[in-house]
This record gives structure tokens, C-alpha cells and sequence, in this order.
């Protein structure tokens, strides 16, 4: 496996607290991977010797778990967006699947795009756990109704990235993911996004919903 649209606008623009760093975004992201590590159904198990929870499933079904998450977020996405899988990783007792975009996904149209995802997230049930409003590095951070986290993170030439983490669940080995990716599917290093759509790398703005600043 491998390693590692209504509503009002400008709303980056006018509810910014200013730019965050990529460090801080990540930051922010490890600490959202630990929590999921500790949320689990009323009807998860205690691992000897830890104090975390454990849901009764093993590290293979969450894996397969966080990838019909990333596929029903990135389905969500219209017009379709070309990614490539960027990863899977697990701990002692948690496993993490990424996707990163690799359309183009223009600075005028990155609001609109978050707020697809939020909207889609808070339709199905996620509770919306964070919103970072950084112009540049704008970020995301959910988590279903299970316990699984999931994420929106804009880095590096505005590249999002998508990110599904588990709670603690029972260790077993953990295949790569069966989902084709929708485009080249890059191994390490992963270029900066490289495709051009006529609608999200687009410059023109649009009117429609964005994302809010109140978290779940």
C-alpha cells in the first residue's frame, strides 16, 4: 500500500482572522485524528491495557468504511473532480485512507467548493467539528456519526486534500483501496494539481453558498 450552489458571498474575505500556516492546518488535523481515535459507539469494547475505546470492527472494515466515505464526498462533487489516492496509514489501533484532488480548483471558486462538501457532510449526518476560514489554507474537519473523522484540507497551490480517519478498532492487516482513482493514480511525489476544468478552475467568482464559520 502506499505510504504515505445559495447563499452570500465573500465570505472568506470578510470572516478571515488571517492567514494560517500549512504547519498549523496539519497541526490541527493530527489533533482531529487523535479524538477519533477515543469516539466510538455505545457498544465498543475497552483494549486491555488502553483506555480507549474499541469498535467492534477490524482495522480492514474501517479501512473499507473510510473509502465509501471519500467515494460518496468526492460523488458529491459536480462537475466531477479528477484525485489520485494519497495514502494509507495506521497507528496501533486506527487506520487513515487520503485523497488528493488533482483538478485545479481556482482561489474564486475555493469557497463555493468547500461548501459543496460541508453541505453534503451536514446532509448526511456528519457533525461539522471545526471550520478553518483562512483565505489561503481553508480547512474542514467532520466526523460521522460512528466516530470516523473526516477532512478538507487546502495546501500547497490551493491541492485538497481529503482525509478519512477511524476510532480505535480491532487491529488486523489492511489492504490498499479497491476504488479506481479518477484520473492517474500517482505514487510518490504527487504533483500539484494539473487539470483544468471549465468550472472550478475557473477565475470568474460565483454567487452561491459557502461554507459557515459555526461548528456542529
Amino acid at each position: 500500500m502506499k505510504s504515505e450552489s445559495d447563499g452570500y458571498s465573500g465570505f472568506w474575505d470578510q470572516g478571515s482572522q488571517g492567514l494560517r500556516n500549512q504547519a498549523a492546518v496539519i497541526a490541527v488535523l493530527g489533533a482531529v485524528m487523535l479524538v477519533g481515535c477515543d469516539v466510538a459507539p455505545n457498544t465498543a469494547k475497552r483494549a486491555p491495557g488502553n483506555n480507549r475505546a474499541v469498535m467492534d470492527i477490524t482495522m480492514q472494515q474501517a479501512g473499507e468504511r473510510a473509502d465509501s466515505m471519500l467515494d460518496a464526498t468526492l460523488n458529491a462533487i459536480k462537475p466531477e473532480v479528477n484525485w489520485t489516492h494519497s495514502g494509507t496509514s495506521g497507528g496501533s489501533c486506527d487506520v487513515s485512507r487520503s485523497r488528493m484532488v488533482m483538478t485545479i480548483i481556482s482561489k474564486e471558486r475555493r469557497g463555493n467548493f468547500l461548501g459543496v462538501l460541508q453541505r453534503f457532510w451536514e446532509k448526511n449526518g456528519y457533525m461539522i467539528k471545526s471550520v478553518n476560514m483562512s483565505e489561503k489554507f481553508p480547512a474542514i474537519f467532520a466526523q460521522s456519526s460512528d466516530g470516523f473523522g473526516v477532512s478538507l484540507v487546502v495546501g500547497g497551490a490551493g491541492q485538497v486534500a481529503f482525509e478519512v480517519d477511524s476510532p480505535c478498532v480491532k487491529p488486523s492487516e489492511v489492504a490498499d483501496p479497491t476504488t479506481p482513482a479518477n484520473g492517474p493514480d500517482y505514487d510518490y511525489p504527487i504533483p500539484r494539481p494539473n487539470v483544468h476544468s471549465d468550472f472550478w478552475s475557473s477565475t470568474t467568482p460565483i454567487s452561491s453558498a459557502l461554507p459557515t464559520a459555526s461548528a456542529g
